[in-house]
């Protein structure tokens, strides 16, 4: 295609004049009805061609090609944090530092604590992996259908029944990490916004690599990332 910029300008003008000969077929019983409807159109039409001529050539291609077009990530706070191809997302630091402040309400908080105090010595890749086992589990009905209810499972029955060990370890629990907070409230609005679980297979369980509990014997093992291992029920596994 030599000239896709003349051939947008030739289609637009093209709907201008199917407008007008609609105008005219429909309103012809009020001429200054009429009048006003072709002002809007030729309008609107001329912001459309101002527009499309400050798109360049190269890309007029791209977009009037029969070719394939590549997906890219919007997924973020309604921007596109990256070029790359969905599926090539880099678990890094790096990653991070590109995007803003995080925020969100209660199930966000939750998340982001949970994150924090159980994983905020782990790679990036393995906090988003503890993210999922907490998503996954809060879709589960096996578990709360909340974040915060995931979270909170077992608080009030004593140090021994919390799902997560920090809601029953007396400590306070407060974010004096800086860094890492913003690091966990990051992960937890990516995850929280839909960003695809592909980590951890499906797993609602986890345990750190230097202990083995006796439930781990119970189910499939489906990831090792980091310090941490992931599991998930038997009875519900599927590939």
């Amino acid at each position: 295609m030599r000239n896709p910029l003349g051939l947008t300008i030739f289609v637009v003008m093209l709907v201008m004049v199917a407008f007008k000969a609609g105008a005219d077929g429909t309103l012809s019983s009020s001429n200054t009805l009429h009048d006003e409807v072709n002002v809007q159109i030729v309008t609107m039409l001329g912001h459309e061609i101002s527009a499309l001529r400050q798109v360049s050539s190269d890309r007029l291609s791209e977009l009037t090609s029969e070719a394939p077009k590549k997906v890219h990530r919007v997924w973020l706070f309604g921007r596109r944090v990256n070029q790359d191809p969905v599926g090539d997302f880099a678990y890094s630091q790096a990653t991070l530092a590109r995007l803003p402040a995080a925020k969100g309400g209660s199930e966000w908080q939750c998340l982001s604590e949970a994150l924090y105090f159980e994983a905020r010595g782990e790679s990036v890749k393995g906090q988003f992996a503890v993210a999922e086992v907490i998503l996954n589990r809060k879709d589960s009905p096996q578990f709360p259908n909340s974040v915060c209810g995931v979270v909170r499972q077992g608080s009030g029955g004593g140090r021994l029944s919390c799902q997560f060990s920090y809601k029953c370890d007396g400590n306070t629990e407060r974010m004096y990490n800086r860094t890492a907070q913003q690091t966990v409230g990051k992960i937890a609005r990516i995850m929280l916004d839909g960003e695809p679980r592909i980590l951890t297979r499906g797993a609602t369980y986890y345990h750190a690599t230097s202990v083995r509990p006796s439930w781990s014997r119970k189910f499939m093992e489906t990831a090792s990332i980091g310090v941490h291992k992931f599991y998930r029920d038997n009875r519900q596994a599927s590939n």
